[in-house]
């Protein structure tokens, strides 16, 4: 990941942390995949995708986070589950951070982004 994501991740924890959420783990992988965020607020933890793109970008972020990259992220989130037992609610939510010029200029919490059956 290139210097603007990570400081992308980085940003979307801050935000996320004024807002009273707890980091519990940043950069989880698996074999199925990677989960940026985990943190809990209240009775939910939340594995978050981060996803950053320009101020003119043509679709929102969370546009790319689709069927596929869900899936990847809901098997990884049970394994971390299935290593770190809790009884908090499961919560998928994405941080969309918009940049220009190579700055960041927004971010956009979309807490229970998707669901999966």
């Amino acid at each position: 990941m290139n210097s603007l994501g990570k400081l992308a991740e980085l940003k979307a924890c801050e935000y996320l942390q004024k807002k009273r959420y707890k980091l519990l783990d940043v950069n989880y992988s698996s074999r199925f995949g990677e989960i940026d965020l985990i943190m809990k607020k209240r009775r939910y933890i939340c594995f978050i995708e981060v996803k950053m793109r320009g101020e003119n970008t043509i679709a929102a972020p969370s546009e790319f986070v689709d069927a596929s990259k869900q899936e990847k992220m809901a098997k990884t989130a049970a394994l971390y589950l299935q290593k770190y037992p809790t009884k908090l609610q499961p919560r998928f939510d994405i941080v969309e951070v918009f940049t220009e010029n190579g700055a960041i200029k927004s971010i956009k919490h979309l807490e229970n982004a998707f669901e999966l059956y």
